[in-house]
């Protein structure tokens, strides 16, 4: 099984954190956009006749700005040439001052059986330091709608002036109105961003305050029934993301629109992130990638560990003989050395300690060599 990315990179506002490919002022080019996104769907088709999907995921940007024609247009182009089991996952990302009744009973009408919901903080301050167009009365409001929906909120950790108080009380509006997996990420200031000068100027939480608030948020979510599954992402028994879980276990998945990356075979690539690029190039018949490469050897064997140790299961060991064929424990017996005390390791399986999976990255790092 496989999984579908579409961009959407139209929103209404741009976020000062953002550096995602999203771009308020292009709204007008939507059509065009838009008929060229079906375009390439279409054309990659044959390439992929082979694949089943279970999971497709609509990001952008702001998928619930654009009118929900565009979305039926989409998701129509997808079921029309690609093999979508009947159970897929359809997720899409609402931003909370986006949605309504009518767009809602639309992206139903269409499967989509799962939201993704921007919260990013409670506290209306914090909302409008960041250029979110939303309130946390506008995201009641949109979980009211989405009160017998599985819906998804995304939480920032690690903002200007932010507590342990701040954070309790995002993770409580968000579960108390009935999201069931949580995402809290950790902002990181991307230099181009507005938000970068603060970064340089010293208004933001440091790395270890961030982290004090990411432990909290770890055991606040642990008490209200929340389980850690992968380093950002929390979720009641049940209601994992199985399209971010395809990207963790190294699984396979297309990506169509402007800036989206896909993963097919052993080959990564990457379109343009600029959108009349992207539409002239699909006008042209010529491919929108501005980046390829194979991933083979032991790029692909780094690639899996680096992945698979973002989860909370870590990897077991017949699973990395059978995709490389190769004993893990023979070949990074000294490397696994260096890392002993921040892993669980048995006959089975290597994980990150718990306590040590927040800096999981310096933990890979000792294996890339």
């Amino acid at each position: 099984m496989a999984g579908i990315y579409i961009h959407v990179p139209f929103c209404k506002s741009k976020c000062t954190y953002c550096d995602f490919a999203s771009y308020p002022k292009e709204i007008g080019k939507a059509d065009l956009y838009f008929a060229c996104l079906y375009k390439e769907i279409k054309a990659k088709a044959e390439s992929l006749k082979n694949y089943e999907f279970d999971s497709v995921y609509i990001g952008g940007g702001t998928p619930s700005f654009v009118e929900p024609k565009y979305i039926f247009g989409a998701i129509k182009q997808l079921r029309n040439f690609y093999k979508i089991t009947e159970t897929a996952e359809i997720t899409i990302e609402i931003n909370p001052g986006t949605l309504t009744e009518e767009k809602l009973k639309i992206y139903k009408s269409l499967g989509v059986n799962r939201f993704s919901v921007g919260l990013q903080s409670a506290d209306d301050r914090q909302l409008s330091a960041l250029n979110r167009i939303h309130t946390a009365a506008d995201f009641l409001a949109a979980a009211k709608l989405l009160k017998d929906e599985n819906f998804s909120a995304d939480i920032l950790i690690g903002l200007e002036n932010q507590t342990e108080e701040d954070v309790k009380k995002s993770i409580d509006l968000a579960t108390d109105s009935g999201a069931s997996h949580i995402s809290c990420y950790a902002l990181k200031p991307e230099e181009g961003t507005p938000i970068f000068g603060k970064y340089l100027n010293g208004d933001l939480p440091s790395e270890d305050e961030t982290a004090d608030l990411y432990d909290f948020a770890v055991d606040y979510l642990a008490k209200k029934g929340f389980v850690r599954y992968e380093i950002s992402n929390f979720a009641k028994d049940g209601k994992v993301s199985r399209h971010n879980l395809n990207y963790w276990n190294r699984g396979e998945y297309i990506g169509f629109g402007v800036s989206a990356s896909s993963f097919i075979g052993n080959r990564r690539f990457t379109n343009t992130e600029k959108i009349d690029e992207y539409t002239a190039c699909i006008l042209r018949d010529k491919s929108p990638e501005i980046f390829g490469e194979v991933i083979e050897g032991d790029e692909a064997e780094f690639e899996y560990i680096m992945l698979k140790l973002r989860t909370s299961d870590g990897f077991e060991f017949s699973d990395f003989k059978d995709r490389f064929g190769s004993d893990f424990r023979q070949k990074y017996a000294e490397k696994i050395k260096e890392v002993l005390p921040f892993i669980d390791i048995d006959d089975r399986r290597l994980r990150i300690k718990p306590e040590r999976l927040y800096v999981q990255s310096e933990i890979v790092i000792r294996f890339m060599d």
